[in-house]
């Protein structure tokens, strides 16, 4: 894996760090590649549960390097943009976001399940302003997180909105203090942890792909979904915990 993208376990925890603090922690070829195989780990490994995306030297992510692109480099692998932005993981993934997370950068937090920023964080889509539509999925997703005008906004004038907007139109979940948004998101992923990792890996891709779905397709294509937890050695431990009267001791399997 490139130096580009970190990858630390902290317990059941993957933090995945954005490591181009020089390029404002842009996506090139290498780090898309990279960040492909972290998502990659922290679905092959049982004993992960959650992964947490962050940025390295005080900002989340500028976005596509523009150098990169000039080169004839495109950022997409089987995953989509920045390794991630069509297929992101199985499991919940939190980003906890300081500085700027524009662009790409707003699009991987919309990859994303969960997002704590830091109170002067900013965030926006300012594709148009180059000419460019936003195609990582931001011009689709953002509408459905939050209201269709809001979102059009965004999306037209290109500017920049920080945590405290996003928290109020219910995009950001937990703003944190400056330098303090990798230690929340981490406290918000320890808080899934009390809960069975098979039925949060289930419970996350069911309402990823439900966006796929009618309402009655839901009913069918849920099931083999969910038949993983209910299948899984984890649910068989997590009712005999609750008949010992114990915390239950999770294998994520």
């Amino acid at each position: 894996m490139s130096d580009r993208i970190l990858t630390e376990r902290r317990g059941h925890i993957l933090v995945v760090t954005i490591n181009r603090p020089e390029a404002k922690n842009a996506f090139d070829s290498v780090s898309a590649q990279a960040m492909h195989a972290a998502m990659d780990l922290l679905d092959a490994t049982d004993e992960l549960f959650v992964g947490v995306v962050t940025g390295a030297g005080g900002t989340f992510s500028a976005g596509a390097d523009l150098k990169a692109v000039a080169r004839g480099e495109r950022a997409v692998t089987s995953r989509g943009g920045f390794g991630l932005f069509k297929r992101p993981p199985r499991k919940p993934l939190v980003a906890a976001v300081e500085g700027y997370a524009v662009g790409g950068g707003l699009e991987l937090c919309l990859s994303c399940d969960l997002i704590v920023a830091a109170r002067d964080a900013k965030m926006g889509l300012p594709e148009v302003r180059h000419n460019v539509a936003a195609v990582g999925g931001g011009l689709f997703r953002l509408p459905r997180r939050i209201p269709y005008h809001v979102a059009m906004e965004l999306a037209l004038t290109g500017g920049f909105r920080d945590a405290a907007f996003f928290e109020r139109w219910g995009l950001v979940n937990r703003i944190a203090e400056p330098g303090q948004a990798l230690a929340d998101a981490i406290a918000l992923a320890e808080s899934l942890l009390v809960n069975g990792p098979t039925a949060l890996a289930a419970s996350k891709e069911i309402m990823f792909q439900s966006a796929n779905w009618t309402d009655q397709e839901g009913w069918t294509e849920q099931a083999p979904i969910a038949a993983i937890a209910f299948e899984a050695e984890d649910r068989t431990e997590g009712l005999r915990a609750f008949a010992e009267k114990r915390k239950p001791i999770w294998k994520g399997r």
